[in-house]
């Protein structure tokens, strides 16, 4: 389950680099232990639901971990979305607690949840976080009990449809946590290893990379400000393995100036530039770093599929390439007939594993839509097979790949 994602490895080695501020798995885990027995102290346990409109940091992580020991499930929420945004997330949730920050970005986030919990009928509690770079509840005893299942509802991330309110994609603890040790094989991590995670972890692609560099033993770098000068200084002083985020992040990085990089080896990043082709291209030529593109969906998490041939850059630059686990299948099929079509044709992606939704939050209806006979689900997105592997190539008018979340270069 995720929670053992904490348990293996050295207690000593490092975890999370905040800042300055650094923590090691022991103290991560001891200190969700701690927020377990708070949530313990609010009634929550098993099947609750819990939104955390947080930045992230050492607290986001301890209470995803206190969730997981618990069976409770969280739905992050990003701490730059508006008011209203939120509500409708709470909302759906039908959450009984929600986390908010005393003071971030000059925003009123305790009256702003007030409103919200005037308007929600299932919350209950607002809890005041003091500090998001370091760890809270320390004053209580960590609470030992194991209650959470692989087969629990762990984790939820909105969707994107164009033409519609968001959804929330819910995912098991089971299935996070095999996804974790499978991106960690596919990505070469290793203990002492350390990742640089600057996508929002609210989105299901950043979430992905946080969890495998702990699947890994490696140390998780989580960015408070992702100035270019500053990703690039922070390589150097940390001497950083992998690099996750988007494609006009690796473009400024890789063409910031005077900075070796020898460290940075593998990396991997969302497309939002159309800068996939060149940045794969020029990393590989002119630092020897292997970048692949990532393909991944609210429902699917992140990475089912990569290239990973080295002397390949150019495919590397798209979403496109092999399936990165035996257990992930993928079919393309005719969008009116459903029909599976043989290789060249386009056609809708259809995906089937253990990285794929649970299902849509409080909404059956939905979740039977996107699901055909044999468990397959449909990413609306079109794409074509060859060989084994699949082509993406646009997605649908009513979807956005993806999820919606800045990067914090668009900050």
């Amino acid at each position: 389950m995720a929670f053992d994602l904490l348990e293996s490895h050295n207690a000593g080695l490092v975890a999370l680099h905040y800042g300055d501020r650094t923590f090691t798995r022991g103290e991560l885990r001891t200190e969700s232990r701690r927020a377990a027995a708070f949530l313990r102290g609010l009634g929550l346990g098993r099947g609750d639901i819990v939104a955390v409109w947080l930045p992230e940091g050492a607290v986001w992580m301890q209470l995803f971990f206190a969730a997981a020991q618990l069976g409770i499930l969280m739905v992050p929420v990003n701490a730059r979305l508006q008011s209203q945004q939120v509500l409708h997330v709470v909302k759906r949730a039908k959450a009984r607690a929600l986390m908010v920050p005393q003071k971030f970005s000059d925003f009123d986030y305790v009256g702003a949840a007030k409103e919200i919990k005037a308007s929600c009928i299932t919350l209950q509690h607002i809890v005041e976080v003091a500090r998001f770079d370091s760890f809270e509840w320390s004053s209580l005893k960590p609470y030992s009990r194991r209650e959470g299942r692989e087969t629990d509802l762990l984790c939820a991330f909105t969707t994107c449809e164009t033409n519609d309110t968001p959804r929330l994609a819910v995912h098991t603890a089971g299935g996070i946590a095999r996804h974790a040790h499978t991106l960690a094989r596919f990505n070469d991590m290793r203990e002492r290893d350390v990742a640089l995670c600057a996508l929002p972890l609210d989105n299901a692609l950043g979430f992905a990379h946080v969890m495998t560099a702990l699947a890994s033993g490696a140390a998780c770098m989580l960015m408070p400000a992702c100035r270019t000068e500053h990703i690039a200084a922070t390589i150097e002083r940390h001497r950083v393995t992998h690099f996750f985020g988007s494609d006009t992040m690796m473009d400024a990085v890789l063409n910031v100036g005077d900075y070796p990089l020898a460290s940075w080896r593998r990396g991997a990043f969302r497309e939002r530039g159309g800068l996939g082709r060149r940045v794969a291209t020029q990393a590989w030529k002119s630092r020897g770093v292997k970048l692949t593109a990532l393909y991944g969906m609210s429902e699917c998490l992140a990475m089912p599929v990569m290239c990973s041939r080295e002397d390949e850059a150019l495919q590397c630059g798209v979403p496109s390439g092999a399936l990165d686990s035996a257990d992930i299948e993928f079919r393309i099929v005719d969008r009116v007939s459903g029909a599976a079509l043989p290789d060249g044709q386009q056609g809708e992606l259809q995906l089937r594993g253990y990285n794929v939704m649970a299902g849509y939050l409080h909404d059956p209806k939905a979740t039977s839509q996107v699901f055909s006979i044999g468990g397959w689900f449909s990413t609306g997105e079109f794409a074509y097979a060859e060989g084994g592997a699949f082509h993406f190539v646009a997605a649908a008018k009513d979807r956005l790949r993806s999820q919606d979340s800045l990067d914090c270069l668009e900050i």
